[in-house]
C-alpha cells in the first residue's frame, strides 16, 4: 500500500519542481511578497491568540478568587444572648410572635391565655 502512495507524492513533487521552473520572475516576486505578507499576518494573529491564552486562564483565576472572597465573607448572624439563646427583638408588642419562632408550649393552652386576659383587666380595675 505504501508503494501507491510513495509513487503519487513523487509524481506530485516533480510536477512542482516542473511548474517553478516555468513560472515567470514578475509572478514569482508577486508569490514571494504575498507569502511573506501572510505570514507577518500570522505572527500578529499569533501574538493576539497568545495573549488571549494568558488573558483566559487569568480571568478563571479571578472568578474562583471572586467567588472564594464571597463565600469567606462573614454573615451577620442573629445577636445570641451569654447563654447562647438567640436575642428577639421586639419591634412592635402589639403582634403575637411568629408561630415558628415562637415556644410551641404557648399555643397549647390558648384558652387559658384568653380568660387570663379577661380576668387581668378585672384585676386591674380592683
Amino acid at each position: 500500500m505504501n508503494a501507491p502512495d510513495n509513487h503519487l507524492e513523487r509524481r506530485a513533487r516533480e510536477l512542482y519542481r516542473e511548474a517553478a521552473r516555468q513560472l515567470d520572475p514578475t509572478v514569482a516576486a508577486k508569490l514571494r511578497s504575498a507569502r511573506r505578507e501572510a505570514l507577518a499576518k500570522a505572527n500578529d494573529s499569533s501574538l493576539a491568540h497568545r495573549l488571549l491564552q494568558l488573558m483566559l486562564p487569568a480571568g478563571a483565576f479571578a472568578a474562583i478568587a471572586f467567588v472564594a472572597l464571597f463565600m469567606s465573607s462573614p454573615v451577620q448572624r442573629p445577636s445570641t444572648a451569654p447563654n447562647g439563646a438567640v436575642q428577639a427583638v421586639d419591634v412592635d408588642g402589639e403582634l403575637p410572635p411568629d408561630a415558628a419562632a415562637a415556644d410551641p408550649t404557648l399555643y397549647q393552652n390558648l384558652d387559658f391565655y384568653g380568660w387570663l386576659a379577661k380576668n387581668s383587666d378585672s384585676e386591674a380595675s380592683r
